[in-house]
Parts: C-alpha cells; sequence; structure tokens
C-alpha cells in the first residue's frame, strides 16, 4: 500500500490523473478504467479533459466502466451516475462512448442486468485501473458496512447516512434514490491497480479506519489492505488522523 499526501484537491487531481496516465503508455491493448462519481474525482477527471486537449493522453480506445449507478434515474437525469460522467469527462475527451459503460439502474431484470455486467468486465479482460472514493462511514462504491468483502456487482439499499450525505445534490430529501447498483467489493479488488483519492476533515475517520484499522465489514475500504497495487493520495485534511508512517 502506498499512501501520497497532497496539499489540496488540485494537486490530488494532477497526481492521480498523471498516474494512471502513465500505467496507460504501458499498454499496447485498449486499456480499461474503472471510474467514480462524486465530487472528489472531479479534479482528476478536469486534469485529464486539460491533458488530452494537449495531446499528453490518448482515450480513444479506453473502455470504461463505472462502480454504480442509482436504481430508478435515466441516464439523462441530472443527478444519473451516466449524466455526470458525460458532463464531468465523456463530452470533453476523444473517447467512444460505445466503450462507456454504467450499470443500467432502469433494468426490468436487475439481478441479470448485474450478471451482464460482471460479464462484460471480465471479457474485456479486467480492470487495469480502478478509481476509488470514500464515504464517512467507509463505504466504497455504495458498499456499505456489512457488505461482503467478497461482494459482486449488485443491487443495494442505501443507509440513512449515505442518503443523507448525498441529498445535497437533491431538491428535497424525498428525491434521494433510496437503492443502488453497485460493483461489489470483490469486483474491485479483482482490479490490477487501485487508486482512492480522499479530501476533506469528515473523511479522516474512514481513511483512517481503511488504511490502518483492522479488516473488517464493518469499514468496507479496509479490504484495500489485501490489495498488492493500491495508492491512496489524500489531501492534507483528511490523512490528519493517520498515525503510522506510510510511503510518499
Amino acid at each position: 500500500m502506498k499512501v501520497i499526501v497532497v496539499k489540496d484537491k488540485k494537486a490530488m487531481g494532477k497526481k492521480g490523473a498523471e498516474l494512471i496516465a502513465a500505467d496507460m503508455k504501458k499498454k499496447d491493448r485498449p486499456y480499461v478504467l474503472g471510474l467514480a462519481t462524486g465530487s472528489t474525482p472531479e479534479p482528476v477527471y478536469a486534469a485529464w479533459v486539460s491533458m488530452c486537449k494537449k495531446g499528453q493522453i490518448d482515450f480513444s480506445t479506453v473502455i470504461t466502466f463505472n462502480l454504480d449507478e442509482y436504481v430508478g434515474l435515466k441516464p439523462t437525469h441530472d443527478q444519473s451516475y451516466r449524466y455526470f460522467m458525460n458532463d464531468k469527462l465523456f463530452n470533453h475527451v476523444n473517447i467512444n462512448k460505445k466503450n462507456t459503460f454504467v450499470p443500467d439502474g432502469m433494468a426490468r431484470d436487475i439481478e441479470t442486468s448485474c450478471a451482464a455486467y460482471e460479464a462484460k468486465i471480465d471479457a474485456c479482460g479486467g480492470i487495469d485501473y480502478q478509481v476509488l472514493g470514500i464515504g464517512s462511514n467507509g463505504h466504497i462504491a455504495f458498499n456499505e458496512p456489512g457488505s461482503s468483502l467478497g461482494s459482486r456487482t449488485r443491487k443495494v439499499k442505501l443507509t440513512a447516512n449515505t442518503i443523507k450525505d448525498n441529498s445535497r445534490f437533491f431538491k428535497s430529501m424525498k428525491d434521494v434514490p433510496k437503492s443502488a447498483i453497485t460493483m461489489g467489493i470483490g469486483t474491485v479488488l479483482d482490479a490490477e491497480n487501485i487508486v482512492l483519492f480522499a479530501t476533506g476533515a469528515n473523511k479522516v475517520k474512514a481513511v483512517a479506519d481503511a488504511i490502518e484499522g483492522p479488516i473488517t465489514a464493518s469499514c468496507p475500504a479496509s479490504a484495500l489492505q489485501t490489495h498488492p497495487n493500491v495508492t491512496f493520495i489524500l489531501t492534507k485534511d483528511a490523512a490528519t488522523g493517520l498515525k503510522l508512517m506510510h510511503q510518499s
């Protein structure tokens, strides 16, 4: 595990974007990215947009899989994760949108749709680099505390804590979806490389538990301790709870 502490969100985005871009250049086949939504990875995507415009990164053959999507939101809904990805990244880089995949929150048969999502990832050779954020309760994707550390893509009910955290993006609390489709922790751990970004004082405990705490379903992100190629990129305010020395 590698822990990198940076001064602010912009530095976090630049470091993360360059880290993954360097790995992309090593592969002579279509590169497979696992992507996250929310405010945390936005600086990474902004850095990629800038790099693409300068010819420093090429998305033309990249394949992407998003971690999650709300159940019941159409892709055109301004709070759907498909809309977010188009708005923050896909509309601004040279990617083929036919190669960008997001769980189908409108699927009639969600279980079958989730199995198909897993199969598509496998058919593409697995994820080369997975981008993650972390919830204030330690969740990764929508794997809430108590999720099996071997879980796969599935429908989940969101906790009251997560619904409250996400309510800032909606007009009212009642508009926030109560369930979502998410890659499982086992799916995430299958990625060749993983990078988790965290910023803000509200993430201090979750970050410390993930990096230095016991591996437990009470903090889903702690499962990352078992992965051989994981990097945490943290702003200073999110790293204040760490007590041990970490490579930087």
